[in-house]
């Protein structure tokens, strides 16, 4: 069977770029860049998650940050090693369907926040 090129070029979608911001969606997980999963999260495996709906902001911040748990009633979520450069990764499935949120692989606006300790993500 011959497939003409011109129609081959429309079915094939380049690799994705990985050099786009430095927090992304992808397949229903954050991705974190190791520079600000550094800075953010620390040697934590475990950090706090909430979303605000009307302000479409998720709020991470590190396990050890007691006062945001007790402000924010956030829930607890694993950060999972990415590759060797450190480079993380939270699963937010669980977010995204319950607040019916676009899942679609993109690079996402964020604000780092080194005086609280907290690393503010839009969705």
């Amino acid at each position: 069977m011959f497939i003409p090129p011109q129609h081959l070029k429309k079915q094939v979608h380049p690799a994705s770029n990985d050099d786009g911001s430095k927090i992304r969606l992808k397949a229903s997980h954050l991705l974190v860049d190791h520079e600000i999963a550094s800075e953010a999260f620390g040697e934590e495996h475990n950090i706090y998650v909430i979303y605000y709906p009307d302000r479409r902001s998720l709020l991470i911040a590190p396990v050890s940050d007691e006062i945001f748990k007790k402000l924010h009633k956030a829930a607890q979520q694993m950060v999972k090693d990415r590759n060797l450069k450190g480079d993380k990764s939270v699963a937010l499935h669980e977010i995204l369907i319950d607040n019916q949120i676009d899942q679609s692989d993109r690079d996402l606006e964020y604000e780092w926040q080194p005086a609280l300790g907290i690393l503010n993500v839009k969705l």
